[in-house]
């Protein structure tokens, strides 16, 4: 790797991996060991967290596809060797969360305390969504238990909290948190799911919209192109140690 030019972006936008059972097989012990690597970094570096958790699913039968996917992170690495989490002593301390999801199902989800990323996950939904609503809505469920957990986490050190924003980018899942008549659509999703609806009529979480660009939670879902990536990365506290920290939207 040490002659191989740098990359950009972790993966290069529109990369579809699959199984590749005709591809070449390559060595499991090094793949694994790749992977293993790249897992323990992502407690550093969430702007690689999608890629690897996508790439990780083929250490069963990894093919020369999947090991090319995974030498463009280290790649990427390569060209962003400054890149760290940055926690800012002068952050206000409220608390936020946003989730999404991508077509496949690949839920993204990020906590911030004031301006710094203290939560993220990437991850494929364990059941089967009939919609995009029902998927997304989903996905709040699982931010809104991290979000209550960490509000009473921090309890204990005398921070008190109001509505949480959980920020969204699907109105219509956000109707359906807030509207408590169940409709044709939505009666087959499992009560465990109707959890943010619950806690936005106590009072502990507000459903709050926000637009695709502004979503952090999308660089957890899919790779983005190069400006898409590079702001997000920004946003979730991938900056250089010398820079300061960039705002949050809204």
């Amino acid at each position: 790797m040490g002659n191989s030019k740098p990359m950009t972006t972790p993966m290069i936008t529109n990369t579809a991996l699959d199984t590749d059972e005709d591809g070449e097989t390559v060595d499991q012990k090094e793949f694994r060991g790749m992977i293993g690597s790249l897992l323990y970094l992502t407690a550093t570096r969430p702007d690689i967290q999608f890629v690897v958790c996508l790439c990780a699913h083929y250490q069963a039968s990894p093919r020369t596809s999947h090991r090319q996917a995974v030498k463009c992170i280290f790649r990427y690495l390569k060209f962003t060797p400054e890149l760290c989490l940055w926690y800012s002593s002068g952050s206000s301390l409220s608390l936020r969360g946003f989730s999404d999801i991508d077509h496949k199902s690949t839920s993204g989800t990020c906590q911030l305390l004031g301006t710094s990323l203290v939560s993220w996950s990437s991850r494929k939904q364990a059941s089967v969504s009939l919609s995009t609503t029902e998927a997304e809505y989903i996905a709040a469920a699982s931010c809104c238990s991290h979000l209550l957990w960490m509000k009473a986490s921090l309890s204990d050190f005398g921070l008190r909290f109001g509505r949480i924003p959980l920020l969204v980018d699907s109105t219509s899942a956000i109707c359906v948190a807030k509207n408590p008549v169940l409709h044709s659509r939505t009666k087959h999703i499992d009560v465990r799911f109707h959890f943010p609806r619950d806690h936005y009529e106590k009072g502990d979480i507000d459903l709050v919209h926000v637009v695709t660009q502004n979503q952090l939670a999308d660089i957890f879902t899919k790779p983005l192109e190069f400006s898409a990536f590079v702001c997000l990365r920004g946003e979730t506290g991938g900056n250089q140690h010398h820079h300061h920290y960039y705002n949050l939207p809204g």
